[in-house]
């Protein structure tokens, strides 16, 4: 089965970054969209930003201009880079991939990974 593992969560304090990675292992499709989502205690799990095959990228506005998404097909690894990091940051991150329509709606992934925890202190 494919496996999705994010790694690079870890707790900074506001205006620090971070580097999160999802790796793909085992079988897998060629996935035409993956994104990363997350989710905080006690509030619905949001999509953060995908990117398709073509490299399009489509950022929530929470997030725009401060997170970065980029992929390395050849080693199938997912990237989210985080800058200017702020308390509303604080989450668990998913990555996520499917063959369907690239959009941020979660129930349109079938490949999740575990999830990694970002907290961000002020």
């Amino acid at each position: 089965q494919v496996k999705l593992v994010e790694s690079g969560g870890g707790s900074v304090q506001a205006g620090e970054s971070l580097t999160l990675s999802c790796a793909v292992s085992g079988y897998s499709h060629n996935f035409g969209c993956m994104a990363w989502f997350r989710q905080a205690p006690g509030k619905e799990r949001e999509g953060v930003v995908r990117i398709g095959r073509d490299g399009s990228t489509d950022y929530a506005d929470s997030v725009k201009g401060r997170f970065t998404i980029s992929k390395d097909n050849a080693k199938r690894i997912l990237y989210l880079q985080m800058n200017s990091l702020q308390p509303e940051d604080t989450a668990v991150y998913y990555c996520a991939a499917n063959d369907l329509t690239c959009s941020l709606r979660s129930g349109l992934f079938d490949a999740w990974g575990q999830g990694t925890q970002v907290t961000v202190s002020s």
